[in-house]
């Protein structure tokens, strides 16, 4: 009975802080260390900088009936990638504490302002990509405070960190879920490959890694990957809409790797074959234009193949776009605008 109690009351709590962000990691800290078991805390912290930004950074701690793995999970990083911020949203309504073994740390929205203000890619008052800011900066814009406070307090306390993305406003994807093949840390290799194989997803992508120690890391789960955690990703979504078929299998992975982890059992047993994906090629525009192609994410493609065009505002041909290799189209433009030197499109197959 004590515990149903607990577990209704949840705490929610504001925070805000200047620079340097010492306040609100602290704020974090002091709430993630004081929760009892089973609860639910909701923070959320805000943000300013010194050009006048602000913004906010949702955080909900599910601390289970009893000690496990950390398994931290963030969507809208991207804040116009919307199937994976409804799957988390889902997810923190359906998941009980009572029957969770361990800690989920999730940020639902990590780019509150590219959401709420429907802008691609980037935080639409600082200009800061999210997915291009860490390690972070204690003292830069909002951005990197964000993505300073994810990758010192939240990182350091995590087992597993999923980041979960889709195609944003411009992207035709085919849904997959990746992870680096960082041979130095075999282990955490290991158990991201195991952990993306009974997700569910059928194409598994695996990319090299080859980032230094003091290399930013930039991408936030190649953070946590540099960090020493296991660190995976998942795509799943498309062009700036809600598939719902995407929030499922969204939905459908994370239980599945919190089943095979040993913390929530909600799995659902997918009986698909495994694609594996190690070897991706990206095609950059050679030009600003107009980009024309027939392909879609998810078709296959022969080396020196013609995969798009890219034409003038009167129609004139500018290029002819070719694939360098026979593979599959992993993510794609999916909008005729085209910038020179943007990648319009990604090639992946596998090699031995």
């Amino acid at each position: 009975m004590i515990h149903k109690v607990i577990l209704k009351a949840i705490t929610v709590l504001f925070v805000s802080f200047s620079i340097p962000s010492v306040s609100a990691q602290s704020a974090f800290q002091k709430t993630y260390e004081k929760t009892s078991r089973p609860s639910v805390e909701n923070i959320r912290i805000d943000f300013n900088d010194s050009d006048g930004n602000t913004t906010f950074l949702p955080i909900s701690i599910i601390k289970g009936e009893k000690e496990g793995p950390v398994f931290t999970m963030v969507a809208g990083v991207h804040g116009y990638e919307y199937p994976p911020i409804m799957a988390v949203q889902g997810l923190l309504q359906d998941i009980k504490a009572t029957e969770l073994t361990g800690t989920l740390i999730v940020i639902p929205i990590a780019s509150t302002n590219s959401f709420f203000t429907r802008t691609p890619f980037k935080n639409a008052n600082d200009g800061v990509n999210l997915n291009g800011a860490f390690p972070g900066n204690s003292e830069g814009t909002v951005t990197q405070q964000i993505a300073n406070l994810i990758t010192t307090e939240i990182i350091p306390k995590t087992d597993v960190f999923l980041d979960i993305h889709g195609g944003d406003a411009s992207e035709d994807l085919l849904p997959f879920i990746c992870y680096y093949n960082n041979e130095r840390k075999p282990k955490q290799t290991q158990l991201a490959k195991e952990l993306s194989e009974v997700s569910g997803f059928e194409y598994i992508v695996s990319y090299p890694y080859t980032l230094k120690d003091s290399d930013p890391a930039k991408y936030v789960f190649k953070q946590a990957v540099q960090d020493g955690k296991t660190g995976i990703s998942i795509e799943a979504g498309k062009l700036g809409n809600v598939q719902q078929d995407m929030v499922d299998l969204i939905k459908t992975g994370v239980y599945n790797m919190l089943n095979k982890m040993g913390i929530y059992d909600n799995a659902t047993e997918i009986d698909t074959p495994r694609i594996w994906l190690n070897s991706q090629d990206y095609i950059s525009s050679p030009q600003e234009g107009i980009f024309y192609s027939v392909h879609l994410a998810g078709d296959t493609v022969l080396k020196g193949e013609l995969v798009g065009i890219i034409k003038d505002e009167f129609g004139k041909l500018l290029s002819e776009i070719r694939s360098p290799k026979a593979g599959i189209i992993l993510y794609k433009i999916g909008t005729p605008p085209v910038s020179k030197g943007e990648t319009i499109m990604c090639i992946s197959s596998f090699d031995e």
